[in-house]
């Protein structure tokens, strides 16, 4: 069996790792990659090997950085499955249908320009329609039940407690008389995260392969990431300014509503309206309410002494839809809270809700995720002042606030406890989805611990299993 890295290898985004195994072709995820634009193009567009070849996809949760290439897989002539666990195939049909819709839309944004300037116009890597084709591929799985994903290979989707049906995926694979299991942790989550229950610890693993993406870092707790969102919050909003929040509308969104429903519920902030801008994040949102079979058990007991009866939902709370409803936010002056996407501000409302505030040092864009190399959202947290909204430069007066306890990943701790879960029967460890610093230091860490076969693997390497 072999495993070749051809995405989220030592860098975070675009996870994609293929397997051979018993003459077959199998791949963990298929993601987008984010960072400088030209390059990810080339990245997205061109896969590195014959996709008429690959037998199957599994995917281990709907983030676009580990599901949102599948429309371009499937364009370029892949037709096999697509399997995924039950919440998780209903928001990747969502979200890969609004990136293809947000991809053809900026295209046309972008092009409006281009054509004035005689400069090339933008394809879109996917159409909503490719997307669309997509999740009409993904088959799917419950948690726990074992399936055939090709001879010889049995998979169990388990929880990885990262955002509404995540999952690590366990390969037990038979190969010339050998047997042997393969683990792979999809994005592992907190043990204190709410909403989603905590993740499922690996065992009996020959080889793991795993995210590192906070390797180098303990972070806050929850509650102080809370607290810090209501000083934020309340400072910003007796000053008469918005609060911006860049949200991935998958798991960070209902994240953050969720908090400011419980501060809320409290009196802890001011009695101003907050505004989820994003349609993706309300249909998002919607799906959350349809899976309370993946929530953990706080959650439910809150659901159960909320007046509301409802995590995603209070009195102050308004969901926009409509284009004419998130626009007609902007000509609004009084203080108010808006959520909107894209996470990390390279595409969608929140772009629009940026450059209609940049100007205005009452109000702050307020980071609450970790931020891609060369992206918009890490240039607002290494504190640039000048900045492109749609290919336009702006003097930044708005100012920039950055919480980094909201993190839905497992921090340096989190990671070694999962790690050294396996320290018994494990062979080899794969450290994928992580930049090189967090990922080394966790390496040291694991090596301290008695796990020396532990390796960084190189984007398009390969390695024997």
């Amino acid at each position: 069996m072999h495993i070749r890295f051809l995405g989220a290898a030592q860098t975070v985004t675009g996870s994609q790792h293929l397997i051979e195994v018993n003459g077959h072709k199998l791949m963990l995820d298929c993601g987008l990659y984010q960072g400088k634009r030209k390059e990810s193009l080339e990245l997205n567009r061109n896969f590195q090997f014959p996709v008429n070849e690959l037998d199957a996809v599994i995917l281990s949760h709907a983030h676009i950085d580990h599901s949102g290439n599948l429309p371009n897989l499937i364009k370029n002539g892949y037709r096999g499955p697509v399997h995924a666990q039950r919440a998780t195939a209903h928001l990747t049909r969502i979200m890969l249908e609004d990136a293809g819709h947000i991809q053809e839309e900026n295209a046309k944004y972008m092009n409006r320009r281009r054509i004035k300037t005689g400069e090339p116009l933008i394809e879109p890597i996917y159409t909503a329609e490719d997307a669309a084709q997509a999740g009409r591929q993904l088959v799917e799985q419950d948690y726990d039940e074992a399936f055939e994903v090709v001879p010889g290979v049995q998979a169990t989707l388990v929880e990885a407690g990262h955002i509404l049906g995540s999952t690590a995926v366990i390969l037990d694979i038979e190969e010339s008389g050998r047997k042997q299991r393969l683990w792979f942790s999809g994005d592992v989550g907190r043990s204190e995260l709410p909403i989603v229950r905590d993740p499922v610890l690996p065992m009996d693993a020959d080889a793991l392969l795993m995210e590192s993406t906070y390797g180098d870092r303990i972070h806050p707790s929850t509650n102080q990431a809370r607290d810090q969102l209501q000083a934020i919050v309340s400072d910003t909003l007796g000053k008469g300014g918005k609060v911006i929040i860049p949200a991935f509308a998958v798991g960070r969104t209902q994240e953050i509503v969720y908090a400011l429903h419980q501060l809320a519920d409290k009196g802890d902030i001011p009695q101003v309206p907050v505004f989820v801008d994003s349609p993706l994040a309300v249909n998002v949102s919607d799906i959350f309410r349809a899976h309370p079979e993946c929530f953990d058990a706080e959650t439910v007991k809150f659901l159960e002494t909320d007046k509301h009866r409802e995590a995603l939902g209070f009195d102050m709370l308004k969901y926009v839809r409509s284009v004419e409803e998130s626009k007609a936010l902007n000509e609004r002056k009084e203080p108010m809270v808006i959520i909107s996407a894209s996470g990390m501000l390279e595409v969608g409302r929140v772009l629009h809700h940026l450059k209609n505030n940049v100007d205005d040092p009452k109000s702050i864009v307020l980071i609450v995720s970790w931020m891609a190399p060369h992206t918009l959202g890490r240039r607002l947290v290494e504190g640039q002042t000048q900045i492109k909204i749609f290919g336009e430069v702006y003097d930044r007066k708005i100012r920039v606030g950055h919480i980094e306890g909201f993190s839905a990943h497992a921090d340096q701790q989190g990671l070694k406890d999962y790690a050294l879960a396996t320290k018994g029967t494990v062979k080899k460890v794969f450290l994928v989805h992580g930049e090189a610093g967090p990922a080394e230091m966790l390496r040291g860490q694991l090596a301290s611990a008695g796990m020396t076969d532990v390796h960084y693997p190189a984007w398009g390497s390969r390695a024997e299993i």
